[in-house]
């Protein structure tokens, strides 16, 4: 699987029925839900797979109560019954994980509401996960949570991902039952026949080499780089690029149990703070994303600001600094745009575009991957004229028959299983002796480093140490005082002399340092100052929120209709999911 010669020399040979642009979850889908319909498929990715947004999610599989607050019921429904399909088909990789709203003294939307909204939630999932917890109660799921007017709050079920290792899982399913897939090639231009688009000229970044790759159809996912290549075609512009930034706490700093939602105190944005990887992740902002797309992105000083400040109010107690703070990350979400003020106001639905055989698949969420997939697929049929239907109701990952003898906690043989698959027995068998112990303060074992250098795909360290393994986000300085041992480890397998490896040593850390740490201090904004400023302005602008008549009047009309539906979607699917 690390060839990289003999795969670059099939690009410009093989006939390709499909080409995908794009190594990211849309990008892997596509190339999965290829693969198994029988074409011959090939992904191209510029970077590394899962490099843009894949990776730097808010890692939820969810179906998004907010999309139900504005009213975007189809949004909502396809989500949670997606978030459905990935809970039976990738356990150890997609968990569910409790979420919980506080409810204080003159919230809007109040107890009432946020009822009314769980409650046709959970009804889209067919299931009933949300509770209201009392004051004291309530204390006990999230102790360190603002006490001053606490009244209580729910308790619902989402679930929780690995969002890197998802695209790996769905990637390599497919590149092993015949699907080619590289990283490090970039599109850098469409190949026209007329007025069709029949391929892409591909450069390789590291040997400056450049062919051809041609196919009946090119589909580009590219995410927030939509525009890229459609503007090769004379398309105009339709993405607007969104910021979600992340600061990243020891979990014993700011320990949480499960997802604590807030609403920010400053513009009432719903904000979390949530376990992941042995670590707990603060985030999300919402914020128009101005700089060059090919630039690693950065939080910026403000949203550090934004951030802390949403702790400082909810957290009194811990007393967060920024000494705390061991990480960070941005990611470019690819909305959308249509002009709204708000950021937080666009829609998350995904957009296709055909443009002369250029098909084009962006926005949408991580959660919703499979249905933008086979929408995609599904644009390109007419490319694809002898391409058979799809089963809409077969589960999103293959079905594993498979058993590990190591280790020995079953929740770690889980995790493994859901993060590798059917590979998981090759990482188990090419395991050293004391490999399948934990990284200190991590999930991790050291087994998977080795794994990762040897079989999949590795180029840069960078790969290993951010997607591949998720040690560089969650370990204090990128886990810069393991790489000792993972240069005893990997260094073989990935076929690095000494210089190589103290050149790729050096890149990776000068990265960690400028992209998923903190900005200079001297630059973020005093948040106890923005929060004296504005917070009475903030609160003002509350009390007139709409909120809860909205959510109100969507539990009281549309619950009764939302119950209809779902009983006839049953009626039609008979399938696995609506059993």
């Amino acid at each position: 699987m690390n060839n990289r010669a003999s795969t670059w020399a099939r690009l410009n040979t093989d006939s390709w029925d499909l080409i995908v642009v794009g190594g990211g979850i849309t990008g892997a889908g596509i190339l999965n839900q290829a693969n198994r319909l029988g074409l011959h498929a090939l992904l191209i990715e510029q970077r590394d797979f899962a490099w843009g947004t894949s990776s730097r999610s808010s890692k939820m599989v969810h179906g998004g109560l907010r999309y139900l607050k504005d009213g975007n019921l189809h949004l909502t429904y396809e989500s949670v019954r997606e978030r459905q399909a990935l809970l039976e088909a990738a356990p150890g990789l997609v968990e569910e994980l409790g979420f919980l709203i506080a409810n204080y003294e003159g919230d809007k939307p109040g107890k009432t509401a946020y009822g009314a909204g769980l409650t046709v939630y959970d009804a889209m999932a067919l299931t009933r996960s949300h509770r209201y917890y009392k004051g004291d109660d309530f204390r006990l799921l999230a102790p360190h949570l603002r006490d001053e007017g606490l009244i209580g709050g729910y308790r619902y079920g989402d679930a929780q991902t690995d969002d890197a290792r998802l695209v790996l899982r769905v990637l390599f399913e497919a590149q092993a039952d015949g699907a080619v897939a590289l990283n490090y090639a970039q599109a850098e231009g469409i190949i026209r026949e007329g007025e069709q688009v029949i391929g892409v000229t591909v450069r390789d970044p590291i040997s400056g080499a450049v062919t051809e790759a041609r196919a009946k159809v090119v589909i580009s996912a590219t995410g927030a780089w939509a525009d890229g290549l459609r503007g090769q075609t004379g398309a105009a512009p339709k993405i607007r690029p969104l910021r979600g930034s992340h600061l990243v706490f020891p979990a014993w700093r700011l320990p949480v149990a499960q997802t604590v939602n807030f609403l920010h105190p400053l513009d009432r944005r719903p904000v979390f703070a949530f376990p992941w990887e042995g670590a707990t992740l603060v985030g999300t902002t919402d914020v128009d994303h101005h700089g060059d797309l090919n630039t690693e992105p950065s939080i910026s000083p403000e949203e550090v600001a934004y951030l802390m400040s949403a702790l400082e109010v909810n957290f009194p107690g811990l007393k967060l600094t920024l000494d705390d703070v061991i990480g960070a990350w941005a990611g470019v979400r690819p909305v959308i745009g249509t002009g709204k003020a708000d950021p937080s106001k666009e829609s998350r639905d995904h957009a296709i575009w055909d443009d002369h055989g250029l098909i084009t698949v962006t926005g949408g969420k991580l959660t919703t991957f499979r249905v933008m997939a086979l929408d995609a697929l599904e644009a390109a049929r007419p490319y694809l004229p002898t391409m058979s239907h799809p089963d809409r109701t077969r589960l999103p990952l293959q079905e594993l028959d498979l058993k590990l003898d190591q280790p020995p906690d079953e929740a770690q043989r889980r995790r493994l299983m859901g993060r590798y698959g059917a590979a998981a027995s090759a990482l188990i068998r090419g395991a050293q002796p004391g490999e399948l112990e934990l990284i200190p303060g991590t999930f991790t074992f050291w087994a998977e480093l080795r794994h990762a250098a040897r079989c999949e795909q590795v180029v840069h360290l960078e790969d290993l140490m951010l997607r591949r393994t998720r040690l560089g986000m969650v370990l204090p300085d990128g886990g810069e005082s393991l790489l000792g041992r993972v240069r005893t480890m990997c260094q073989e397998s990935l076929g690095w002399d000494d210089p190589t490896w103290e050149q790729e040593q050096a890149a990776y850390l000068t990265l960690w340092r400028k992209h998923y740490s903190l900005p200079d201090r001297a630059l973020i904004p005093d948040w106890r100052v923005m929060l004296a400023q504005k917070q009475a302005a903030a609160q003002s602008e509350s009390d007139s929120d709409s909120s809860q008549p909205r959510v109100l009047w969507l539990a009281l009309i549309v619950f009764p209709i939302m119950l209809i539906l779902i009983l006839i979607m049953i009626g039609k699917r008979r399938g696995r999911w609506a059993d």
